[in-house]
């Protein structure tokens, strides 16, 4: 469910990024308390009618009950993107956007032990709010950030990160890697891929030992930190990821489907109702919903957010890609309504469970 907020700030971090600030009325903000590391999708309707729906991290630190919530998000500009262009060139305090509730699996609930995340670019956003509501609420933690950016004044949160390294010199570490410009101390700059993480990592931290690590960012990156990562010997399940660029050419395109049931039916849950519906040749189950509920979660379209999980009550789908789900979460049974299509010809998904 979408709710309008009120944008109370936005700040100006870099040339192409920019922070933006809700505020939470009253009465939602027991439904806007996030865990770190989750993620908002906003819409905006366009004078003709055109809906548009991107996600975004949220950097805030999650605040226990009883506090206010504090709700930002980073957004960077991407080449073409509706949405970014109006935040950065238009957007401004005072102005409604319609934001639904906090969404997202790529978490970390405060607890003890020695974290760490590799991120590149934007993919610094909830790994902000996870590592600053981890230090500040649980004195036996330790995180790590390698953090990698193409020059210091592209570099997102800048200030924000060097304060948690003045605040807790013992407990957080940062590695940061530019690739288009030289540091005059810390690292050669260079992209930072699998052959380089692989001497990096080690000579940085015991990485077997390590009770959880944050891969955020380009999908490039995050595939190399994921390989790296699995050649050293660390167990899949201490791995999360998060992808927020798929980019042309690194990834395989969406596969063609064959065998496709030919006239398949769909029963969904959803908000507690449910119904079925005959699914059109070539459809994605999502779209099928789509055609009698409006209300069916998305955001991307492109399996990379994991706004439209659902989980596989019956049948069998095939997913065409599949960027956001973690390989636990698809052997449980759940799918992206997105990229799913109906390979029995009845097919059953519960978009609530």
């Amino acid at each position: 469910m979408f709710h309008p907020l009120r944008v109370s700030e936005v700040e100006r971090l870099t040339d192409d990024s920019v922070a933006v600030t809700f505020d939470v009325p009253a009465e939602l903000r027991e439904a806007f308390r996030h865990t770190p590391g989750q993620h908002l999708t906003l819409r905006r309707i366009l004078p003709g009618g055109e809906e548009i729906r991107r996600t975004y991290s949220i950097c805030s630190p999650a605040m226990t009950s009883g506090v206010d919530p504090v709700l930002r998000v980073g957004i960077r500009l991407v080449d073409g993107g509706e949405f970014s262009t109006y935040a950065l060139k238009e957007l401004s305090a005072g102005d409604t956007v319609e934001v639904m509730e906090p969404m997202g699996r790529f978490v970390l609930a405060p607890r003890p032990g020695h974290f760490a995340a590799v991120v590149g670019g934007s993919g610094i956003t909830p790994v902000l709010s996870i590592a600053s509501t981890l230090l500040a609420r649980e004195p036996h933690a330790l995180f790590c950030l390698i953090r990698s950016d193409r020059t210091a004044s592209s570099t997102m949160f800048l200030e924000e990160v060097a304060d948690l390294k003045d605040r807790y010199p013992d407990r957080f570490q940062l590695i940061t890697v530019l690739s288009r410009e030289d540091q005059q101390t810390g690292l050669p700059s260079g992209r930072l891929d699998e052959e380089r993480l692989r001497g990096l990592l080690p000579a940085l931290l015991p990485v077997e030992d390590v009770d959880g690590w944050f891969l955020c960012g380009p999908f490039g990156l995050v595939q190399s930190a994921e390989r790296t990562l699995r050649g050293l010997g660390v167990e899949r399940t201490r791995i999360h990821q998060e992808i927020f660029h798929v980019d042309d050419g690194s990834t395989p395109a969406p596969v063609r489907v064959a065998g496709e049931a030919a006239h398949a039916t769909l029963t969904a849950k959803l908000h507690g109702r449910s119904g079925s519906w005959p699914v059109q040749e070539g459809e994605s189950l999502l779209e099928t919903v789509l055609r009698s509920r409006a209300d069916a979660p998305y955001a991307c379209k492109g399996g990379v957010c994991g706004t439209c999980r659902a989980f596989l009550v019956s049948g069998e789908v095939r997913m065409d890609r599949n960027f956001a789900l973690e390989a636990d979460e698809t052997e449980a049974g759940y799918v992206l309504a997105c990229q799913s299509h109906a390979m029995t010809p009845e097919v059953a998904l519960d978009f609530d469970r």
